[in-house]
Order: C-alpha cells, then structure tokens, then sequence
C-alpha cells in the first residue's frame, strides 16, 4: 500500500503525523496557524535544541516566530503550496528544516516541519509533501474546530460568571462542571487592554504567552476586542496577587519594555468566593477606566485596585475643577517659572511629595545629586505658599499634580490661564 492511501486511512493526527515521520525517516513536528504545538514523531529523538523547546513549551519560542516573519518564510508559506526550505541558525540550536503549510479550503490552518539535518530530502519527499498536506490541513482544521466549541462552552460559563448572570451558585458550579472547568475557590482578576486599534494585534501575541505558562501560573483566560482577561487561581490568602505580579513581570521581558506599555493593566483584589470573583473583575475595569483616562507615565500608576489610594478620585476631581474653573496659584507660579527658566520643579514637587518628603530617595528617583533637589525644594518655597508640614495642602497639591501631569488637557488649561 502506498503511504498516501495509509496516510489517507487514519483520522488521528498522531498517526498520521508517525506515518509522515517514518516514511521520510526525520523528525516531524506539525503546529498550528498560532504556531502551537499540535504533534510530534516519537519514533525519532533526533529533534534539536528548537524543536525540544517547542514540545516542552507547546509553543514554537516566540523569537524563532519573530526571525521567520522578519526573513518573510511565514509569508512565502501563504503564497505557496510547496515547501520551502529553512536554512540553519546554528546560534539557537536551529537546525535545517523544510516546512509547508497545511492549508483547508484555501486557508493556512498550519505547518508541518521536518527536520533535515545533513540528509536533505529528496524531490519524490517534497512531491509526497505536497500531496498530503491537504489532508492534514483538514485534520488540522477539524481538531481546532473541535477544541474551539470546548473553548467556547467554557468562556460562555466564564463570561457568565464575571458578568453576574447565574441566579444561584449550584447553577454556576453545574455549568461548569458539563464543560470540565474546575473553578477555584480562591481567585483575583487581571485586565489586559488596548485602548487604540492599532495595538490589538498585542493581545494575540499575550495570548500566545498565556496559553505557553497558563498552567504554570493556574489560570483561565478570557479575550475579548480590546480586552484579555485572566482568573488567576489561588489556594492560600495572598498567593493569586503574587502570582499576577509575577506573570505581568514576565509578560514584560517576553514583549520587550516599548510594546509593553501598548497595555492598560487593572489587578482586581483576591476574594476567596465564587460570587465575589464578579467583584474583582470590576474593580480591576476601574484601574483601567482611570489609566485610560490619566494616560500615566509608565510605572506611576499602580496597577492593583487595592493600592489606587487617591487615583479613584482623580476623574471626578478634574470635571468638578474644570466645571469650577479653579486653579491652584502656587503650581501656576511653579509653570511660569519651568517655561520662562526651563527648570522642572513641577517635576520635583509631584516626586518629592509621592515619596512623603524623603529627600534622599526623590533624589534617587530624579537622577539628581540631594544638594541639586535641596536646591529646587528651596526655589519651590520662595516662589510658592506651600507648607510642607502641612498634610492637607500637601494630598491636594498631589492629586492636582496627578492631574497636571498626566492629563494634557487640564496641563493646558493652566497655560491658558497664565496666558
């Protein structure tokens, strides 16, 4: 029997992907259109260092992904129905491989790889290839369709859950117990969001890392246009906040420090039932309606609900100042004098009061030696009536400075005022 009519028998992707691998004699990898791990050969252990990361992780390494964009494979591999040959990056533990993607009813729904190693393959393997890639396209594209109603059935509990639409608790655990889904008993809530369209494709790339550590870290995760949302699981006090301090870390190395800033991130409290798990979702929407808002400086703003301290406020403080048409005259004067003198003691105020007067540790934050920031603070008080004992004027000043700082409309209308 011919290998295609064998291949043509099976409707298990394993087999079929075994039957590949031993009749090429190469290790054989097939992955989604994600780049997702969805089989491999275990008749041959001769796979490299890549393709090991790529079984361990279940995710092709996201820099291998970035270097086959950027050399174009990916988007030859649209174009073709051949298959196009990779050359080696000796650096990574790549070794030379031949992909071809899998496609159904015209669409790319994956790739198979073979590793070549030394012994290229020959035309008949390539010919071979390229007749049984139709098939496995479809193979491909049944087993997707088949995991994505699962998923579908999950997220809809899931929405369900954090949108308060279950009447009573034995309904929820019921719903989620027909869809396997374990729910956790103690949880918080983490928002990832984009505000513009342009940043959208971000949330695909932090899907990808989600689904690469999601069982690591115990999570389910929810995505929507704008939003991704995860439901880190806990079981002692404290443990899913620590957790979602880790992975929003890590999500920082993976991305790179510029595109991570593309992200709004709102960490709702740790609540330790089912029902209260709606709270956090909500609270950490808020974190996010006022980053939105005050558009912060990357860092200043905290990203936990429970640390928003004065940020709760600042909306509602800047429409009534606004209806009010107040002006603070001491950080009116401070402007003046940073756009006549080119100095930046608006700056230095809003730091010298974030960190409660400590000279030392605003100093460390500005970059400037303690005498340059005794300087300024001395310039501060003879241009202004600021009492630096007193508390009161000190939480004022510093949600109008959050103000001033972060939102360029109201910065604004104080330069209109001093015009």
């Amino acid at each position: 029997m011919e290998w295609k009519e064998l291949l043509m028998q099976v409707e298990d992707i394993h087999k079929a992907t075994e039957i590949i691998s031993t009749k090429l004699k190469k290790p054989v990898i097939i992955e989604n259109k994600s780049f997702e791990l969805v089989s491999y050969s275990s008749s041959f252990d001769g796979f490299d260092q890549t393709q090991q990361k790529t079984i361990l992780s279940k995710k092709c390494p996201v820099f291998i992904i970035d270097h086959l964009k950027k050399e174009g494979i990916v988007q030859r591999l649209e174009r073709t129905s051949h298959p196009v040959r990779v050359h080696p990056i000796e650096d990574i533990g790549f070794r030379q491989r031949v992909v071809i993607a899998a496609k159904h009813m015209g669409q790319t729904v994956g790739y198979v790889w073979i590793q070549e190693s030394d012994d290229w393959m020959e035309e008949e393997d390539m010919e071979f290839l390229r007749d049984i890639t139709p098939y496995i396209g479809k193979m491909v594209y049944d087993l997707h369709k088949t995991t994505s109603e699962k998923d579908n059935r999950k997220d809809e509990v899931l929405w369900k859950l954090l949108n308060h639409e279950y009447s009573s608790e034995s309904q929820l655990k019921k719903d989620a117990a027909l869809v396997k889904i374990s729910l956790p008993e103690r949880a918080s809530v983490i928002v990832f969001s984009v505000t513009e369209s342009r940043y959208r494709y971000m949330l695909d790339y932090l899907e990808r890392i989600v689904r690469t550590y999601k069982q690591e870290y115990r999570m389910y995760f929810l995505k929507s246009e704008y939003q991704l949302v995860l439901l880190m699981e806990a079981e002692s006090e404290g443990e899913s906040l620590r957790k979602a301090r880790a992975f929003i870390s890590r999500v920082k190395t993976e991305v790179g420090e510029e595109e991570f800033y593309c992200f709004l991130i709102g960490v709702g409290k740790e609540y330790d039932t089912l029902r209260e798990i709606r709270k956090s979702f909500l609270e950490s929407l808020e974190v996010i309606e006022v980053a939105s808002f005050l558009k912060p400086r990357p860092e200043t703003m905290p990203r936990e609900f429970a640390k928003m301290g004065t940020y709760r406020y600042l909306a509602a403080l800047y429409e009534k100042n606004s209806a009010d048409d107040y002006y603070s005259e001491d950080l009116l004067k401070l402007i003046k004098n940073d756009r006549e003198k080119q100095t930046d003691l608006l700056r230095t105020l809003e730091m010298y009061l974030a960190n409660n007067t400590k000279g030392k540790q605003t100093a460390s934050e500005l970059y400037i030696h303690p005498n340059t920031l005794n300087y300024r603070i001395k310039q501060i008080q003879e241009l202004t009536s600021i009492d630096f004992q007193d508390f009161n004027m000190k939480a004022h000043l510093y949600m109008e400075l959050l103000l001033v700082n972060n939102v360029d409309s109201y910065y604004h209308r104080y330069l209109n005022a001093l015009s």
